[in-house]
């Protein structure tokens, strides 16, 4: 059996930690694991890399991590923290020599085909990104050597995609979840799911609910994402989480046994 690697790149929310211009204890802690750039993970497998989300900090999360090749990029829906940073997968076109596989459902597509309308023109600028859509559905789909199952969850009204890669599920801006795309999360071993804040908010789990949903999908471990500077410092929150739960800090690395 091989061993699936997973690499948080970020795992703030849509503003990160800091938030630009806020004095509050956790936006001027000295702890590295307050510090939080936008959501994202990379599944590192065979020696091939896979990217769950290029937001506004791609480069820099790239960068930060010693990224020397990327096999292909997915992405959970179309805001904008989390495919912002696409235009820098030139740097990979140019060094691969190849286009770059992008993974999205058709919600997605049509984002990206807007906001990077210049990468899609038949005249194209030299040098712009080059990427290769490939839909898919609610049915699992293979990238490289990684099968995904997708899972639809719910954004205050929009739909997101969480995936489920062996005994590793992610989840991000994630506020409902069907009965029916919950089965297929269970039996999960390690699951990585959005804890916003303490309070209550319309379209993301707070604490409490993203603990009442490892509850009941029982992990062996679980990991909390997404995370706003008014969920509270790192250290004080670890403090009251059950044991099986950890908050995720970037560049946090998880190593899981894969066999597709």
């Amino acid at each position: 059996m091989s061993k699936l690697t997973v690499t948080f790149l970020g795992t703030g929310t849509s503003q990160g930690v800091p938030v630009i211009a806020c004095g509050c204890a956790t936006c001027t802690s000295k702890d590295t694991k307050d510090n939080r750039l936008r959501s994202s993970v990379m599944l590192s497998f065979k020696e091939k890399n896979y990217v769950i989300d290029s937001g506004p900090d791609f480069r820099q999360q790239m960068l930060a991590n010693n990224v020397k090749s990327l096999e292909a990029l997915i992405f959970t829906h179309a805001h904008k923290d989390h495919m912002a940073g696409m235009d820098d997968v030139r740097a990979f076109n140019f060094k691969q020599k190849r286009d770059m596989p992008v993974y999205c459902d058709t919600i997605v597509e049509q984002a990206l085909r807007r906001e990077f309308y210049y990468v899609f023109q038949k005249n194209s600028y030299p040098g712009i990104p080059r990427v290769l859509i490939c839909n898919f559905d609610k049915n699992p789909f293979q990238a490289g050597d990684l099968t995904f199952v997708p899972i639809e969850v719910v954004h205050y009204k929009l739909p997101v995609k969480a995936f489920r890669i062996g005994d590793f599920t992610y989840i991000t801006d994630a506020k409902t979840i069907s009965d029916q795309e919950i089965g297929k999360i269970m039996g999960t071993k390690i699951l990585v799911v959005n804890a916003l804040k303490r309070e209550e908010h319309p379209s993301h789990f707070n604490l409490e609910e993203a603990l009442a949903f490892i509850e009941r999908v029982q992990p062996e471990k679980a990991y909390l994402t997404h995370i706003s500077h008014l969920f509270g410092r790192h250290a004080e929150i670890s403090k009251e989480l059950p044991g099986n739960v950890a908050i995720a800090y970037d560049k946090l690395k998880l190593e899981i046994d894969y066999n597709g």
